[in-house]
């Protein structure tokens, strides 16, 4: 039985150029290549984390700046009718500048005037329509999240099917200038990106991925389980907040020496702010307050037991 393939790793398919499935008596049957091959792999993954494409940012900005161009020119020759109509005394152009419908019906009866801004007003609107959802289509890909790491460069191994041992590409899943679809992971967007991408999940991802690996017996290959990894990140994080707090508890209930005392509790609190801000996403004013109320929980704990049980006698008259 062949090996499963490690598609967050980039192991190479079982054949350089094409998509390997399973014919009912069991042999091997190479029917795919191209961008049927590539269409595979990307809906391969059941966390769609491989659902990576370009986002072309070079060509969206200039595409921006061509619409912009046009509507400047467009602007331009708004303002240049509105000086005009400044200074007609028309009887029907003075009515126009004050009447939608009246404007229409002019330009629809062939009134050359009010059929040129008439058809401006509609060339305008349809433009910045066109503008305003390329603004906003490209802003939704810029504040997007990035594909992770290990996927890109599973995901181009895998596409140039570069070899394990040599490091060198083969022959690529597509020719062309769609080569280089990969190359840059920051002009790439993912439309499913995994949850919980944190510093820990990362980490663990990449260095014990094949814990998590779940095979495909239809084509030989392996994906990492991106749910089985955010469940056992969940019940590590949930284990290492316990140990935080109750070992904290339990050492400084131990310790009686006052100095000591002082100690480990500075030493626990940076325990504590090492682990949030190193293995979260938690950003700098969530750090503070988290580590600031866990220092206060300790504080109150160790102000306890310094006070000491109450040495007060009470004298009965």
């Amino acid at each position: 039985m062949a090996r499963p393939r490690d598609i967050e790793r980039g192991s190479p398919p079982l054949e350089p150029d094409r998509t390997t499935l399973v014919d009912p008596g069991g042999g091997i049957i190479n029917c795919k290549r191209g961008f049927a091959a590539v269409a595979e792999k990307i809906v391969f993954d059941p966390d769609r984390s491989t659902t990576i494409y370009r986002r072309f940012d070079k060509l969206s900005a200039r595409n921006l700046l061509f619409y912009q161009a046009e509507l400047a020119e467009l602007e331009e020759l708004q303002d240049k009718y509105d000086e005009e109509d400044c200074n007609e005394k028309d009887a029907i152009s003075k009515e126009c500048q004050r009447d939608w419908l009246e404007l229409k019906k002019r330009a629809t009866e062939g009134r050359e005037r009010e059929k040129a801004r008439f058809g401006l007003c509609m060339e305008i609107r349809e433009k910045v329509e066109r503008y305003h959802a390329a603004l906003g289509a490209h802003q939704i890909l810029l504040n997007s999240q990035l594909p992770s790491q290990s996927t890109v460069t599973a995901m181009r191994n895998w596409f140039l099917n570069i070899n394990e041992e040599t490091q060198k590409p083969g022959i690529s899943q597509l020719w062309g200038a769609s080569e280089k679809i990969y190359d840059d992971i920051n002009d790439l967007v993912a439309l499913h990106a995994p949850p919980d991408q944190d510093r820990l999940s990362t980490f663990i991802q990449n260095s014990f991925g094949i814990f998590f690996m779940t095979s495909r017996p239809e084509n030989g290959q392996a994906i990492i389980s991106h749910r089985r990894l955010s469940r056992f990140v969940t019940i590590l994080s949930t284990i290492l907040a316990s140990v935080l707090l109750f070992g904290a508890i339990i050492s400084l209930y131990i310790v009686k020496n006052q100095n000591a005392l002082l100690g480990m509790v500075s030493g626990w609190t940076v325990l504590f702010a090492a682990c949030v801000g190193l293995l979260t996403n938690a950003k700098r004013d969530q750090v503070f307050a988290g580590t600031a109320a866990y220092a206060a929980v300790l504080v109150v704990f160790v102000s306890g037991n310094l006070a000491g049980p109450s040495t007060c006698t009470c004298i009965g008259a």
